[in-house]
């Protein structure tokens, strides 16, 4: 397996630039994700790092070695696509075997290499059916496994649980995940569905307009998302988001709704200090889990009940909250009507600047 390096990649179609200036780093057995909305430019990306597109500008390494100008068969790299493109007229095993058999192996080093794809994706009681008779999970285990077998330096997989239906698709994460792991293969991993990103990634890339937005584990982008687009797109329901403004009383804070203080203190407290009384306009960000409802933590907004969607173990709770629309997940057995008023309370709150959209404290 190879580390994969992309340096200031840029790729124009006409006037369009679809992406723009992208570098980013992929450690050997690493099992990166490239995350954002349809058309932000991931695709295109990781069809470059695949060969399938030669850049405008910029270069992509395979551990030292600059495969810019190479064709995707002299990069030794194997991808696996949104659609499964199994050949139809041949049996699960031959499917497997084709790309092997196209490198003129010995019929022996083909047979062994099967076998030990067959065995680690469990797929022995299919190697003889053709594909019009496997499920779309089976379909999707044989278009791996095929990828599998050539022992590439690279996996590169666009999409490809994205035509399983969702329950599938929960266990399927798990086993691909473990299969990675398992052969310590180095993974570049194209999705918009950022469940998927959280639960399989080492890395994620969080994309949007052909650029970067943020790099880092699943913890940090939830966690610590580097902008408001990063807050909106990680996490469902989406980040909480309320405009407010820093105000300097006997502590700073920030005033929400024109009425409701929210105070500071320690790190965010300091952050807020050093900026100018110019750039006082902000935006408050939560996530719906940590929206609770008082006495559990001080009171600092005043909502009422606008929709009640009950879960089962949790109950998603929308307050409106002055103007805007605030959502909690809380546990299954807190009940409210619509119309009720409660006092909530925040904790780990995200300050952005209301300007620069940039993570502020």
């Amino acid at each position: 397996m190879s580390s994969v390096r992309v340096e200031n990649l840029w790729k124009k179609y006409g006037k369009v630039e679809a992406v723009r200036g992208v570098s980013f780093e992929v450690k050997e057995g690493e099992f990166t994700v490239l995350l954002g909305p349809s058309g932000c430019g991931k695709t295109t990306t990781l069809r470059c790092i695949a060969g399938l597109e030669l850049p405008n500008e910029g270069k992509i390494y395979f551990d030292h070695d600059d495969v810019t100008p190479l064709s995707p068969a002299d990069r030794n790299i194997a991808f696996v696509f949104q659609l499964y493109a199994l050949y139809p007229h041949l049996s699960v095993y031959d499917n497997i075997a084709f790309p092997l058999r196209a490198e003129g192996l010995p019929r022996e080093e083909v047979r062994k290499r099967v076998e030990e794809v067959v065995e680690l994706l469990q797929i022995r009681d299919l190697v003889s059916l053709k594909p019009r008779k496997l499920t779309s999970g089976q379909k999707q285990r044989v278009a791996l496994g095929r990828a599998i077998v050539r022992r590439p330096r690279v996996f590169l997989l666009d999409e490809p649980l994205s035509n399983i239906d969702a329950k599938l698709r929960e266990t399927t994460r798990a086993e691909l995940k473990k299969l990675q792991k398992s052969i310590h293969a180095t993974t570049i991993y194209v999705t918009h569905d950022q469940v998927e990103a959280m639960t399989m990634a080492d890395k994620i890339v969080v994309m949007n307009f052909g650029d970067i937005q943020q790099i880092g584990s699943p913890h940090e982008v939830y966690h610590y998302p580097a902008n408001l687009f990063v807050a909106r797109f990680i996490g469902s329901p989406g980040m909480n988001f309320i405009p407010g403004e820093i105000t300097r009383r006997e502590t700073v804070g920030i005033m929400v709704n024109g009425a409701s203080f929210i105070p500071l203190h320690g790190e965010q407290a300091e952050a807020v200090e050093r900026i100018s009384l110019s750039s006082s306009q902000v935006v408050v960000g939560v996530r719906p889990e940590n929206v609770l409802v008082s006495p559990e933590v001080e009171a600092v907004l005043e909502g009422e009940v606008y929709v009640f969607e009950p879960l089962g173990a949790q109950n998603i709770v929308t307050f409106r909250v002055g103007t805007h629309l605030l959502k909690a997940l809380l546990p299954g057995d807190t009940m409210f009507s619509r119309g009720e008023r409660v006092s909530l309370g925040l904790k780990e709150i995200r300050i952005f600047d209301a300007q620069s959209q940039k993570l502020i404290a």
